[in-house]
């Protein structure tokens, strides 16, 4: 076994005479980004014609994020993050736009190419085994597609339990690395995000199983769950919130319907703290996203609760998410995924979050229609709980009319009247 491993290793730069000229590189979400190999691919990307790297949320911005060679590496964004915005707004960086649960089928179906995989891992096992314990994603799906599979196998990648698991024999080539996982903190909660927390808070039982979104708000909610007993954890990202909810006890997955027991995840990105607690844990299941995001399965829990945040939301409900107007901002990621397993759900909760105002108080973050051009994110007919630090607004099943009432309530009160005036106009009020 270990023979065929050194038979295997190379340095970054090697790895790269596997690829040709117009091959679709497939990375990992967030911290399952392979730094060595794709430093190296910055380093050399003039050697290439038309290379593409697709991923989910792109963490540092390599040296290929350059407008000058697009020509000869490009990113490709399934979901726009700090590194890769400013090229999708400048548009040299292209995005497809797609629920995160159906990227594994768009793979299999090749609407999605997967020419090559870059990957971190975790050091093989004596089987001959590598966890890709931070990114199980679509990458999964990847490695059954791909021509060439290269792992970056780093100490500092935790084993894990789950669909999550690459056998030497598919692999082409090994690079191997020694330096830390890139590490995320919680952020800075404020008195408006801790206002939203436990209003969402209170709304959700003992025994409910949590998905928690991206952001600062849904982590301002993590904040206020930590008196909650018996929890359980069926998610696309462990962070270092649902961490603190397991170290104060509050998750247990005790009461959970589906997976009893298991906290299920597809991507992490937290702090070293998280990475050494995933580590060989049972508790925790690592799996692709068209197993943790597929509404039928994670509506099988009872009490499911989804907490994704929002940008703008209209007075019908229609949840702008992932764009600033026309200009794109994050992307689709899991929201409707578990939006709509939350609805599913017997006893499920769907929250869309977001503070009521933007640009310090001077914008109305609840609207009579969407800016133009902006990305829908969540339709009217998903959303449920809309909240904002004035309130919540329930929506299913309530008339145009109800609807349009209920979300001018929970707006900031300095744009409540104009929102009524302009609701008249259109015939909502």
């Amino acid at each position: 076994m270990h023979a065929h491993y050194d038979s295997k290793r190379c340095t970054p730069e090697q790895a790269l005479d596997w690829l040709k000229d117009g091959d679709t590189i497939i990375v990992p979400t967030g911290a399952g980004e392979p730094p060595g190999l794709l430093h190296a691919l910055s380093a050399h990307r003039t050697r290439f014609r038309d290379i593409k790297v697709a991923q989910i949320l792109a963490m540092r911005k390599y040296g290929y994020f350059d407008c000058d060679t697009v020509q000869h590496v490009r990113h490709v964004a399934l979901f726009f993050g700090g590194a890769s915005r400013a090229a999708g707004q400048a548009g040299w960086a292209d995005f497809v736009p797609a629920y995160f649960s159906e990227l594994p089928s768009l793979i299999e179906r090749d609407l999605v190419p997967a020419d090559v995989v870059f990957s971190l891992a975790s050091p093989m096992d004596e089987y001959g085994n590598f966890a890709l314990s931070l990114g199980a994603d679509y990458t999964m799906a990847a490695i059954l597609k791909a021509r060439v599979i290269v792992l970056e196998v780093n100490p500092n990648v935790p084993t894990a339990h789950g669909n999550c698991i690459v056998h030497l024999s598919q692999v082409t080539a090994l690079v191997e690395s020694d330096e830390p996982v890139i590490e995320v903190g919680l952020p800075a909660i404020g008195p408006v995000q801790e206002a939203i927390g436990k209003l969402v808070a209170d709304l959700i039982d003992d025994g409910s199983t949590l998905q928690i979104g991206y952001g600062g708000i849904p982590d301002a909610v993590v904040m206020q769950l930590t008196s909650k007993h018996d929890l359980g954890v069926h998610t696309e990202m462990i962070g270092d919130g649902i961490l603190k909810l397991v170290e104060c006890g509050a998750v247990n997955n005790s009461r959970k319907t589906f997976m009893p027991g298991k906290m299920v995840a597809t991507f992490a990105l937290g702090s070293r703290r998280l990475y050494d607690f995933m580590h060989d844990n049972p508790m925790l299941e690592m799996h692709p996203v068209n197993f943790t995001n597929d509404p039928y399965l994670a509506g099988q829990n009872a009490n499911m609760v989804a907490i994704n945040a929002s940008l703008q939301v209209d007075l019908l409900g229609q949840c702008g998410s992932e764009s600033l107007a026309h200009l794109p901002y994050s992307g689709t990621g899991g929201q409707v995924d578990f939006v709509r397993a939350a609805n599913r759900s017997r006893g499920g909760k769907a929250f869309i979050v977001l503070p009521s105002t933007a640009k310090d108080g001077t914008v109305s973050r609840i609207v009579p229609t969407l800016t133009p051009g902006t990305h829908v994110t969540t339709g009217k007919n998903d959303v449920n709980y809309v909240v904002t630090e004035y309130g919540v607004a329930q929506l299913r099943g309530k008339t145009a009319h109800q609807r349009a009432e209920a979300l001018i309530a929970i707006a900031h009160p300095d744009f409540r009247h104009e929102l009524r005036q302009a609701a008249r106009k259109i015939m909502l009020c």
